[in-house]
């Protein structure tokens, strides 16, 4: 019996057109070139049956509610062009986000609170292929100095039973090579208008994804958000920025902002024009003294609590 390679894998999206019906990707045109691939194949509800029985013994149970989770990680980078969407951008997509196309320009990325997308996700594992339909998840961005900056997404979709397919054979020319986060190829991260001194950034969506699985309707809903993030940059004097009364009381909402890359159709810009910055801690670096600080991000006029544009 032939042994099945993990390392040996392919994975796919593509946006669907309607929810939960397979969007048939392809190697050629929807590969993802993507690190740290986890899988639980099926996951469900065991439900019971605890039958009255004159002897005693285990009964077997009936699975509902049967899906399917994925994650993984994504380099970011732009797409090469200014105004052409990058590789990644269905999964932002079906991570509650829309996409806004400036041709020659830039290319937005805004949260949304309806009309969400969703993708097909197949995961080929040495031949054994996984597909899941109606994905939806959650993303978050990380950036460490001297690391390359990541999109690590997870995802759930509609279970599917496993099938032997050949391993598709993957272009993965729309992802571009990355740039790690330096101090000349990310020119800018302030706080409250401050540039900052950054060792560590990171912000996680929140979104709240669940099956909902019920007469008429199985489906993955993404039902609600909560930005949160937290960043570690230098102490800087109190004069120039003072955490302590950016958490108040009262909280004040300042700007976030941070640039990384410099070459046009590999820029990536980050906007939060409401952070609340929690209760700072206090930690060092090569004996330099920092700040580790928790952020929420929230609304302003409403679905503008991050925007991501590339450009």
């Amino acid at each position: 019996m032939a042994q099945k390679f993990w390392r040996k894998k392919v994975l796919l999206a593509k946006t669907e057109t309607t929810y939960g019906t397979d969007a048939t990707p392809t190697g050629a045109a929807n590969a993802i070139l993507c690190t740290n691939v986890s899988l639980t194949p099926l996951e469900a509800q065991e439900v019971g049956r605890e039958l009255d029985t004159p002897y005693l013994g285990a009964q077997p149970d009936i699975l509902v509610g049967r899906h399917s989770s994925l994650s993984f990680e994504v380099e970011l980078a732009g797409s090469g062009t200014a105004g052409t969407a990058p590789a990644w951008g269905p999964l932002m997509i079906a991570c509650g986000f829309a996409e806004t196309v400036m041709a020659a320009s830039k290319v937005d990325y805004d949260p949304v609170s309806s009309g969400f997308g969703s993708v097909t996700l197949v995961l080929n594992i040495d031949g054994t292929q996984h597909r899941l339909l109606g994905a939806r998840g959650n993303v978050q961005l990380r950036a460490g100095a001297g690391q390359i900056p990541k999109l690590a997404f997870s995802f759930r979709g509609l279970f599917t039973t496993p099938t032997a397919t050949a391993l598709p054979t993957p272009n993965f020319g729309a992802f571009k090579d990355p740039v790690p986060v330096t101090d000349g190829n990310t020119p800018n991260f302030s706080l409250n208008g401050v540039s900052l001194v950054m060792s560590e950034f990171e912000i996680d969506m929140g979104n709240e994804v669940q099956g909902r699985f019920l007469v008429n309707q199985e489906m993955i809903a993404l039902t609600d958000r909560r930005p949160s993030g937290r960043c570690n940059v230098e102490m800087p004097d109190l004069a120039a920025f003072n955490p302590y009364t950016l958490a108040g009381p009262p909280a004040q909402l300042v700007a976030l902002a941070m640039t990384h890359g410099t070459t046009a159709g590999g820029i990536v810009e980050l906007a939060a024009p409401k952070v609340q910055v929690g209760k700072p801690g206090l930690s060092q670096s090569q004996g330099v003294t920092h700040y580790a600080l928790p952020l929420k991000l929230v609304p302003d006029q409403g679905n503008d609590e991050l925007r991501i544009t590339v450009k």
